[in-house]
């Protein structure tokens, strides 16, 4: 899955390289309409993928803790 998409890191993750939480994620014209969303150090892993609405649950959820 990943050869078929631009990954995007978030800009949340530990960029420091001692292996802190990074994840990546695919735009949301992914296959079936879901967003695939990987591990950035281990990207052969399969991605997990969601729904448009569970992904923007998920980012509503994050920004609400974060404020």
């Amino acid at each position: 899955m990943d050869e078929k998409h631009d990954w995007t890191k978030s800009s949340y993750s530990d960029g420091d390289g001692d292996g802190g939480q990074c994840i990546e994620w695919a735009p949301p014209h992914a296959p079936e309409d879901n967003i695939p969303i990987r591990d950035s150090k281990d990207p052969a892993r399969t991605p997990l993928a969601f729904s448009p609405t569970a992904w923007n649950t998920f980012i509503r959820g994050v920004r609400t803790s974060h404020t």
